[in-house]
Parts: C-alpha cells; sequence; structure tokens
C-alpha cells in the first residue's frame, strides 16, 4: 500500500531533489536484483524527495512489463520510509492502466506516464489517455510531456479539473512560453518537474517560473555534488551555480551529446567510472567509447 496520499505525494516531490536510479543488468543483459536494491538503498538515504523506479534513465523503454513490475517491488522493499516511490506507466493505453494497477499493488506511491508508443495523437486523445490511468488507480500521476505527447496548456488545465489524482507535470520539451502558460492556468494545482537530459543545465530558469524541483540522472555517481547543485539553485546563488555547470555539467553535457541515447548510457558509464557499476545498458542503446569513457572518468574523479 502506498505511504502517501496523491496530494501528499506531490507536496514531497517538489520539496526537493529527485532520483532516477539506473536499472542492473549483468553482462547478460538480465535484471541484477540484488546490485539495483542496494544501489536503490544508498540513494534513498541521500536525501532526495523522490525515488523513480524504471524511468528513462532506468531504461523503461527496455524492460517488458513483468520486468517493470519486478523492478518497482524490488525498489519498494528498499526505498526508506518517507521517500515517495513513483512506478513507470506506458505504451499502449490498456498496458498503462494494467502498469497503473499493478504499481499501486506493488506498494508504489505515485505514476510517471510515460507517452503512448510511437503513435502520433491529437490532445483529446493524449487527453484519454490519461483519463484511464488516472481512473485506473488511486495513485498519483504525473504526466511527462514530450516527443509524441506534448500536452497543450488547454488539455492540462481540462485534465487536472477531471482528474483529482492528476498531481504532476513532467517537462520534457522545454517550451519556456509553454510552460509559462501552463503555471499560469494551473498555479499551483500540480507540482512541475524538469525532465529535460540533464535537467541541472534548464534548473536556475525553470526555477522562476515556479518548477521547484527537477529529475537529476547525475545524482546516480555524483550524489553530493548533485544535491550541492541543487541547494544551489533552490538558494538562487547563481555564481555557483555557473562555477558548478562550467566545472563539471557542461563538460558532460558535451560528451553526452556527442551519441544518440548517450544520456542513458552515460548515466552508466558515470556508476562505472565512479566504482558503482551497474552493468551494460540494453540495446538498442550502446556504450560511450573507451576514449569517452576515459574522458567522463577524469571529469567524475574532478568532483568526488
Amino acid at each position: 500500500m502506498s505511504q502517501h496520499a496523491p496530494d501528499e505525494t506531490a507536496r514531497l516531490l517538489g520539496s526537493g531533489l529527485l532520483s532516477f536510479p539506473v536499472t542492473h543488468f549483468r553482462d547478460d543483459l538480465s535484471f541484477d536484483e540484488d546490485a539495483y536494491r542496494a544501489n536503490v538503498a544508498r540513494l534513498g538515504h541521500e536525501g532526495v524527495a523522490g525515488l523513480f523506479a524504471a524511468g528513462g534513465t532506468g531504461e523503461f523503454f527496455s524492460l517488458t512489463t513483468a520486468e517493470v513490475g519486478r523492478v518497482v517491488r524490488a525498489a519498494a522493499a528498499e526505498t526508506p520510509d518517507g521517500v515517495p516511490l513513483i512506478a513507470p506507466a506506458g505504451y499502449g493505453t490498456a498496458t498503462a492502466v494494467e502498469m497503473a494497477r499493478d504499481a499501486e499493488r506493488a506498494g508504489a506511491d505515485g505514476i510517471l506516464l510515460f507517452p503512448p508508443y510511437l503513435t502520433e495523437a491529437p490532445q483529446d486523445g493524449l487527453a484519454a489517455h490519461v483519463r484511464a490511468v488516472c481512473e485506473a488507480t488511486g495513485l498519483g500521476v504525473t504526466v511527462y510531456s514530450r516527443s509524441n505527447a506534448v500536452y497543450q496548456d488547454g488539455t492540462v488545465a481540462r485534465l487536472a479539473e477531471a482528474c483529482p489524482n492528476l498531481v504532476g507535470f513532467k517537462d520534457g520539451v522545454g517550451d519556456l512560453e509553454l510552460m509559462t502558460r501552463i503555471r499560469s492556468r494551473l498555479g499551483d494545482r500540480l507540482v512541475y518537474i524538469g525532465g529535460l537530459p540533464t535537467a541541472e543545465t534548464f534548473a536556475l530558469p525553470y526555477l522562476e517560473m515556479g518548477v521547484t524541483t527537477y529529475s537529476s540522472a547525475i545524482f546516480n555517481f555524483v550524489p553530493e555534488f548533485a544535491l550541492g547543485f541543487y541547494k544551489a539553485v533552490r538558494a538562487r546563488d547563481r555564481d555557483e551555480v555557473r562555477r558548478r555547470l562550467d566545472g563539471f555539467v557542461l563538460p558532460y553535457c558535451e560528451i553526452r551529446n556527442r551519441g544518440k541515447g548517450y544520456a542513458v548510457s552515460i548515466v552508466k558509464a558515470g556508476m562505472r567510472a565512479a566504482g558503482r557499476p551497474a552493468g551494460p545498458v540494453r540495446p538498442p542503446l550502446t556504450e560511450l567509447t573507451d576514449a569517452e569513457f576515459a574522458e567522463l572518468t577524469a571529469l567524475v574523479e574532478k568532483v568526488f
């Protein structure tokens, strides 16, 4: 059973930094549950406001529905009391509904709803997708706006009125005008989460729009640095934010931008560079080259 009501989950998520753990795989690409559990337990005690199991950084797209359930249950067993655990739902609407129901049975506190698989859809269709998931569970639901599911402000407003357990909006687009319109229409009705790759690069300007939190992939392997960065953002310490951007985040992004899918691959590589290997990424992702890994390792060692 969930520890938190939907509104409480939203409040907690908006109060601090969010962790998106990688999913550990063995060399044969099977799920390494013991290593995953140990990592979730470690991250959960580092001072985060929420843990998102099997999210994008956790390679949701490469997991079977059965594996998603297994990952969520493993995370639920290790997540400390008081830290909300958010599970994924996605693919087609029927599959997303099944995932949401299973997440509730597994003990998750909320749902991160990914875009429907592949197909393009009008706003009415996207709204129906969200409503179906919200109606299938008592958990708080956060929509992830990105790719083929970019929710317009009018759609989000209608959904917020129709679905009391729609509690969050995660932005993976970076359209500042759209985010401003959504925030203007809904105010504090939702918790707003920055969800662009390496969200630290957008954290300070997004804070000015009321986006108080973001998904930190780098928290997996440099947690103290990530928490320090978040603290500087919330304090609006622009000099410290710029120092950390110049010293680590932007050089990290330069490596990340060299290959498609590197937004996830580089996090697994960062785990290895920090002495906490999480195994390989699953296809269709590819690993960093040896030269890129050496460059990343040198960067990680600067902030340890």
